[in-house]
């Protein structure tokens, strides 16, 4: 959505976008009460990029590359390795 603010200049998507910045973080604020930082931000920040890139290719015509078919992997591999390893037991 933050593409379709135009800089802000657009009502509607610039509520969306906040709207979508607060859940972001409220949501993060959740999974920090059970998950170490490091690997909750890891999760966070690599899922996000990573589905950013995807929803950019299929919805805004975003060049797929070379480097964004061997990337993506290797985003979602290393967060998958940090949370297999992470030594924290997460209450259910």
């Amino acid at each position: 959505m933050l593409k379709l603010t135009e800089g802000f200049k657009k009502l509607f998507p610039s509520v969306e976008v906040i709207i979508g910045y607060a859940v972001a973080f409220y949501m993060l604020s959740l999974a920090l009460q059970t998950l170490p930082l490091g690997l909750a931000y890891a999760i966070w920040s690599g899922v996000g990029t990573a589905v950013t890139a995807v929803l950019g290719v299929l919805l805004f015509d975003d060049p797929l590359n070379i480097g964004m078919v061997f990337g993506l992997p290797l985003i979602i591999g290393r967060v998958v390795l940090l949370n297999t390893s992470s030594k924290t037991k997460v209450e259910s």
